[in-house]
């Protein structure tokens, strides 16, 4: 990294949705993104090549990479990490810092960079990117782990985008990225259950989702405003066990959304407020 105020220059390696969003923002932030490195076929060069433009770049491949940027970003699949740094250890890396954004897998991926004498470092926003929507990083909390050099890299860069850095250990990162499989891809999952719930009330699966959304959202703000204990309301809450069979009566109709309701309605019987314990725990079966 420079010992300069000038922003380091930045590579992005994957034109995905993560590669789209962190290149997108970084020019926002004042950043150069220089490059923005593909697969060879066809549809994952023209993403890159699409991206490339919209940010004043160069669209290169994996086996004519030019990486003269300060800072190479991998924003490709956890899988693809590993062999990716491989492909790209011919380059020089001396003095470079290397990133990976998984929240699984450690800055042991990019060991093939390392040894070539880059500074690496996994930072993985918790923060949900699908194609077509574009989240805003401001407050985005990042985890980060690594290299001396690559987390001082990482932190002037989540920094500049608005986000928070914390460092997370080695040891953790599985159960951190199952934290956040909970935020967000298990809560669509929950979602979804519901809309099969639905069914069973008659109720149109797409028309349920529009009927849903208002009262999701408002659980969010309240989780938000006044947290899970203020947030939390219906038939456990105020121990209503008669409720809680009928529930159970209805979703017989559908195993697996009666196994979801189980592990969860116990879930909440344990950790938020509820009366009548032993009375919910009966109906439950």
């Amino acid at each position: 990294m420079p010992r300069t105020a000038v922003k380091p220059k930045i590579a992005i390696v994957g034109p995905g949705s993560l590669g789209n969003a962190f290149a997108l923002s970084l020019r926002e932030a004042g950043y150069r993104v220089t490059e923005v490195v593909s697969r060879g076929g066809e549809a994952s060069r023209r993403r890159a090549q699409a991206l490339a433009r919209k940010i004043g770049a160069t669209a290169t491949t994996f086996n004519r990479p030019r990486l003269t940027a300060d800072v190479v970003w991998l924003c490709v699949p956890d899988g693809k990490i590993a062999p990716c740094a491989r492909s790209l250890a011919s380059a020089e890396w001396e003095g470079k810092v290397a990133l990976h954004s998984s929240g699984a897998l450690t800055s042991d991926e990019l060991n093939a960079l390392r040894r070539k004498g880059a500074a690496v470092a996994s930072l993985h926003p918790l923060m949900t990117f699908v194609r077509q929507v574009r989240p805003m990083l401001a407050g985005v909390p990042f985890a980060i782990e690594g290299d001396v050099a690559a987390i001082r890299a990482g932190r002037r860069i989540v920094r500049d985008l608005g986000g928070e850095v914390f460092v997370i250990e080695k040891r953790y990162k599985p159960a951190y990225h199952a934290w956040g499989a909970f935020t967000s891809p298990l809560l669509v999952a929950i979602l979804v259950v519901a809309e099969e719930v639905a069914e069973l009330a008659g109720i149109d699966r797409n028309l349920a989702r529009r009927r849903m959304l208002p009262i999701v959202r408002q659980t969010i703000a309240n989780y938000a405003r006044q947290g899970p204990a203020g947030a939390f309301s219906g038939p456990i809450v105020r121990g209503d066990a008669a409720t809680l069979k009928k529930h159970m009566q209805a979703l017989s109709g559908n195993p697996e959304a009666k196994e979801v309701y189980l592990a969860l309605a116990r879930s909440a019987i344990k950790n938020l407020p509820a009366r009548n314990q032993r009375l919910l725990k009966q109906a439950l079966g």
